[in-house]
Parts: C-alpha cells; sequence; structure tokens
C-alpha cells in the first residue's frame, strides 16, 4: 500500500491469506483483525510526524513493538491473525492519547485505511470488551501505565 515495510506487507499478505480461509471466513472478529495493517502504517507515520509530540512518539513506539514482538497476550505466531486483537485495541487506545493531545488531523492525514478513521477508533473502543476479554483490557490498560 503506502509503505515499504517488510513487516507491512507480511501482515497484509499473512491476514490477506487467512481471511480466505475456512477459520478466517468464519471468524466473528475478521473485519477488526483486518484493521491491523493500516494500524500499524498508521503508528509508523506517526512516530516520524514531526507534529506529534516526542512523549507521545515513546508510545506510539511502544505500540509498533508490540505489533511486532513474537510475545504478548494473544501470540499471533500461536494463533494466527485473531492474535492482533489486542494489538489493535492497544493501537487505538494510543491514538485516543494521540487525538486528546493534537486533535484528529494528524491521524486522519496519515490514515491509508478506506473507512473514516475516526469512526473506526470508535467501533473498536466500543468493542474493546467483546473483542479482547475484560481481563486481557485490564492487562493493556496496566501496560499503557493505567490511563486510557
Amino acid at each position: 500500500m503506502h509503505t515499504n515495510t517488510g513487516f507491512y506487507k507480511k501482515l497484509r499478505a499473512s491476514i490477506d491469506a487467512w481471511l480466505k480461509s475456512k477459520t478466517g471466513k468464519r471468524h466473528k472478529h475478521a473485519k477488526y483483525i483486518l484493521l491491523a495493517p493500516d494500524f500499524f502504517h498508521l503508528l509508523v507515520k506517526l512516530i516520524a510526524e514531526p507534529k506529534v509530540p516526542v512523549e507521545l512518539k515513546a508510545v506510539l513506539g511502544f505500540a509498533v513493538a508490540y505489533f511486532i514482538l513474537p510475545l504478548d497476550l494473544f501470540p499471533e505466531g500461536i494463533i494466527g491473525p485473531a492474535g492482533y486483537m489486542e494489538d489493535i485495541v492497544l493501537t487505538v487506545w494510543v491514538l485516543n492519547k494521540l487525538i486528546n493531545k493534537t486533535g484528529p488531523r494528524i491521524i486522519q492525514k496519515h490514515w491509508a485505511g478506506e473507512e473514516d478513521v475516526l469512526l473506526v477508533i470508535k467501533k473498536v473502543v466500543s468493542q474493546a470488551d467483546k473483542l479482547v476479554g475484560s481481563g486481557i483490557l485490564k492487562t493493556l490498560k496496566k501496560l499503557l501505565g493505567g490511563r486510557t
């Protein structure tokens, strides 16, 4: 799409293949999992954006690392693309922090997804408990310093 990162391309290909599989086609959260590459792309772009405050770049960097590192709460290497659900929820909370600090324009400028990014964020936030469960939500909040 708009980024040359190897991880992005690998992630997109992995999710596309999974969505064509029997498991992916039937997964109740497939439409959310499909957002993972677009959110990863957005995080990378925001880290490079000069208008993003330095303290938020560190949080964005944490979210990128969470996507990339193989060990997290729902390890993708074990459970497949469905493991990106908590990565997506974490990303949305990080994006909310950025919106609260800078407004939505920076995020809208770098969003490569098809839907309005603000609506996507709102949908994920409203469904977060259903997407990952309340126990995972509490753990993610702790990872972000208790503030979401």
